[in-house]
């Protein structure tokens, strides 16, 4: 299978060999869960290598255009249209991954399930804005924007791997980018 990973996060294609050490759960569930995966930039490197991902997204439009990409249809993958922040719902209740990518998302009820759907010594990749965002433009909205130290608060228990909170170019935006295994045993 082959994709261009010129369009990937950065984080996630200078990081990708993380994910040769997973080792995938198995034919019942895909392995990466890709959330609030808009155009599916992410999940498709990740399906390019052969894992199995959960395309999670409100849009219908956005995923009938992932569905329509090649990589997708040759690597088992599946398309899961959900609104993660209707209140009183639990999205993820019940579902476990080996990997879950985060990009340019944050919606705080969610961490515990987050913490919750990943399988031991799985890997978590999160990459959002930062409030330092508000000098270079949107998300300008406090509950899209991390506070200093937020997002490594949620998994300083786990090993991290890498944590920063940076400003990146082309285009400019302040972020905080994370990447942390799941203990084996907690």
């Amino acid at each position: 299978m082959r994709h261009s990973n010129t369009s990937a996060a950065a984080l996630l294609v200078e990081n990708l060999s993380l994910f040769a050490s997973l080792a995938e759960s198995g034919p019942q569930a895909p392995g990466v869960l890709d959330l609030a995966c808009g155009n599916g930039r992410n999940g498709l490197l990740l399906a390019s290598q052969g894992w199995r991902v959960c395309f999670a997204d409100r849009d219908q439009e956005k995923l009938t255009g992932i569905a329509s990409q090649a990589v997708f249809a040759e690597s088992g993958s599946e398309l899961w249209q959900v609104d993660l922040e209707v209140p009183g719902t639990e999205p993820l209740a019940d579902r476990q991954f080996d990997a879950i990518v985060v990009f340019n998302y944050l919606h705080r009820p969610l961490m515990p399930a987050l913490r919750a759907a990943l399988r031991p010594g799985g890997l978590l990749m999160y990459e959002t804005f930062t409030e330092a965002q508000r000098e270079f433009g949107r998300p300008r909205n406090p509950d899209f924007l991390l506070k200093a130290g937020e997002l490594r608060s949620y998994f300083q228990d786990w090993q991290i791997k890498h944590s920063e909170e940076t400003v990146l170019s082309s285009p400019a935006r302040a972020v905080a980018r994370l990447i942390v295994r799941r203990p084996e045993a907690e």
